[in-house]
């Protein structure tokens, strides 16, 4: 899979639904000697309304680029739309089962439901975005979600039943099982290297935007109307989400690139005209399997080690640890605790956003791991703080430092993983991260409940910080996606280098790790 390209005929031009003049657009600046009645085209004596002088290019924001590929458009703006109506979601079900005397059972139920199979599913949604497109995968999710969110809309005017509930539960949670590997493996098929981390900074910037304005909308409409509302939203939002990648085939059919032309790219000096990464439909060839790779690759275990380590504090901090201290010892409102996790995402927003303006270091996953430990002394702090708004402070500096950690891991992993085996590591490394999600939540209500909600937001920076250190103690990790030191040939004389031939040694990509804290 390659990005759109630019249509002959169209080089003067933004791109359709972009974001300013494209790279080749030339702008011409007015000439401010100009005099009244000067004649057009005389140089410094343009006339008025007459542009002269200078040819000055303008470029958008490094942040921005990835909007010039139409497919990373479509994603973007299908998958914002997506979660949008996912979050109205997440605030509509809760409310239908409770005000409708469905009780906390029969709500734990559903989200067990709905989480047993998310799990189970995993590992298989990264196999078939390795065997078929991401994209593929993520439209038979989309579809099948529809459908099982439209029942549950039609039959929401009535009351809260198990029947109905449950097996709507099951076929969302397989769906969206099957959906996550794939999403984060699509990102690298659509955009060529040199966009890939800020691509990925705009992506998950539009999940943190989701997650700030979502939650809003969603009580709105439950307030104003039902939760049917909020259940229609989100099945027109999953529609959304699935015409947008269908709307990627015609564009792309014909296009795709196998991975051996992404291998001589990267030799020749190209890595930076061609995706990041291809999926196993587009070579039809088969990627190394994960028994290969964690034999192989001495970083993969590291790698998930980390993974594990940082995401044992994760769901405990924020599903347990973090709301007894609002409720507890900071005795904050209801609106006290929400802009406490708005702080959060406020700052992820941020933190992603920077990662995306901000070029790719010599050594990235060193830069992401310093993030992480700033990250854990915001983490540190935030039970000792005593007040609201430093609280919220502390917690936007926390999502600040998580936002740009994890765009540079993240992208760094990205460019690691080989063509053909993204999905299923995506999918061993969710599974890790969502594996560790019970623990976590375990060990904060036991520290909670025997030392106070202080000692688990303790236990999750020392953890978070310890996996960081004790990575960066291994070279391999530290070396993990670092750019190559490229040390140019001297020219040849007798033979002329062709054009685009590489005047050094081949350049080849790294990566880095994922972690989700």
């Amino acid at each position: 899979m390659v990005p759109a390209r630019r249509r002959a005929g169209r080089e003067r031009g933004p791109p359709a639904g972009g974001i300013g003049p494209s790279r080749g657009t030339a702008v011409r600046l007015p000439d401010r000697r100009a005099g009244p009645g000067s004649p057009a085209g005389s140089g410094d004596r343009a006339g008025p309304g007459h542009w002269a002088g200078p040819v000055t290019r303008l470029r958008p924001p490094r942040a921005l680029a990835p909007l010039r590929h139409r497919d990373f458009r479509l994603l973007v703006a299908g998958q914002v739309t997506s979660n949008v109506g996912d979050a109205c979601y997440a605030v509509a079900l809760p409310w239908f089962v409770l005000a409708g005397h469905g009780g906390t059972v029969l709500l734990g139920t559903v989200l067990a439901a709905y989480g047993i199979p998310r799990t189970a599913l995993i590992m298989a949604g990264g196999w078939a975005s390795d065997r078929w497109r991401p994209q593929t995968v993520m439209l038979v999710s989309d579809a099948l979600r529809v459908v099982a969110m439209a029942a549950l809309a039609v039959t929401a005017a009535g009351p809260a039943r198990a029947a109905l509930l449950i097996p709507v539960a099951v076929v969302l949670g397989a769906g969206e099982g099957l959906f996550l590997p794939a999403s984060f493996s699509v990102v690298p098929s659509l955009l060529p290297g040199n966009d890939l981390q800020a691509g990925n900074a705009l992506a998950s910037g539009g999940t943190q935007l989701a997650s700030l304005a979502g939650p809003a909308l969603g009580g709105a409409l439950v307030a104003m109307g039902s939760p049917s509302a909020a259940f229609w939203l989100d099945a027109v939002s999953f529609a959304v989400s699935a015409a947008t990648l269908l709307a990627m085939y015609p564009a792309r059919s014909g296009t795709a690139r196998s991975g051996s032309a992404r291998s001589g790219a990267t030799r020749s000096g190209d890595a930076q005209k061609v995706p990041a990464a291809v999926p196993d439909a587009a070579s039809g060839t088969a990627g190394p399997s994960l028994r290969t790779l964690l034999r192989t690759e001495r970083v993969l275990p590291v790698l998930i080690a980390i993974n594990i380590a940082a995401n044992l504090g994760s769901a405990g901090l924020n599903g347990v640890a973090l709301p007894s201290l609002a409720h507890g010892p900071l005795h904050a409102s209801a609106q006290g605790y929400g802009a406490i996790l708005a702080g959060f995402a406020a700052g992820a927003l941020l933190g992603t956003l920077a990662a995306g303006q901000a070029g790719r270091p010599r050594r990235p996953v060193v830069t992401g791991s310093a993030a992480f430990l700033i990250e854990a002394v915001a983490i540190a702090a935030t039970p000792f703080l005593g007040v609201v708004g430093w609280v919220i402070a502390a917690q936007a500096v926390f999502g600040l430092c998580n936002g740009f950690g994890n765009t540079y891991t993240v992208t760094a992993f990205q460019r690691w993983a080989p063509a053909g085996s993204l999905g299923r590591l995506n999918g061993l490394l969710l599974l890790t991260s969502f594996g560790m999600a019970p623990v976590s939540v375990l060990l904060a209500a036991w520290f909670g409940h025997a030392l106070g909600p202080a000692s688990f937001f303790l236990f999750a920076a020392v953890t978070i910080a310890a996996a960081v250190i004790g990575g960066l103690t291994q070279r391999a990790w530290r070396d993990f996606g670092a750019a190559p030191r490229v040390r140019p040939e001297p020219a040849r004389q007798s033979a002329p280098a062709r054009h685009g031939a590489p005047a050094g040694p081949a350049a080849m990509n790294a990566g880095g790790e994922i972690a989700a804290t």
